[in-house]
């Protein structure tokens, strides 16, 4: 059998169908790369509709990462997605709360999800860049302690999948004033956030 062998050759392949396919848009170059490789993490044209990637997020996504930051993601998955060495290029970081110790005594004493209580300690810590992929309870305290003055994001990946909260979480966060780029709909997931945080990351160094 004759196929493609070499990684790096798979991926451009991938790269120039997509391209071939996806029709007609209005993405800027930079938007279009995050498109692109949300489709070819996916493979599915549908998220060329529901992106959405609001006006300046990809400059205070770039700022964050060039001065080294500590990216906080709300499952093991997209921790796991997320490109060890252009993080170790970039000096930043990332971590699941959620698997913490000190997390999840929080969650069981105040009978809240684990993904709520790592949001409180991620803010408690600082973060300013969040990764949502999968938990919509972790969004929606993001928004409320955001508008209780008490966490101050700087850049949010909204893309929670699900039938329950997810659409909803997504469209209450659009409503702050903050940079971001969400997943509309209940389409989503950790691998699609890890995919659009490796977009933002290889538009500097690569």
């Amino acid at each position: 059998m004759n196929y493609i062998k070499i990684p790096m050759d798979i991926e451009k392949k991938s790269f120039q169908i997509i391209g071939e396919e996806m029709g007609s848009h209005n993405f800027t170059e930079r938007e279009l790369a995050i498109v692109k490789r949300v489709i070819h993490t996916t493979a599915d044209f549908k998220y060329k509709d529901i992106i959405y990637i609001r006006e300046g997020a990809i400059d205070s996504a770039l700022s964050l990462l060039k001065k080294g930051t500590t990216i906080y993601t709300d499952t093991n998955m997209a921790l796991a997605g997320i490109n060890k060495k252009a993080l170790s290029k970039l000096n930043c970081r990332v971590e699941c709360f959620v698997a913490r110790e000190d997390v999840a005594k929080i969650a069981k004493d105040r009978e809240i999800t684990r993904s709520m209580a790592a949001v409180e300690k991620a803010v408690e810590e600082g973060v300013e860049f969040f990764v949502f992929g999968n938990a919509p309870t972790a969004l929606f305290k993001l928004k409320e302690l955001t508008l209780l003055n008490k966490a101050k994001p700087k850049f949010i990946v909204g893309a929670p999948v699900g039938f329950v909260g997810a659409e909803e979480s997504k469209k209450e966060i659009e409503k702050l004033d903050i940079p971001m780029i969400t997943i509309r709909g209940r389409k989503g997931g950790s691998n699609v956030s890890a995919a659009i945080v490796n977009a933002l990351m290889y538009m500097i160094t690569r």
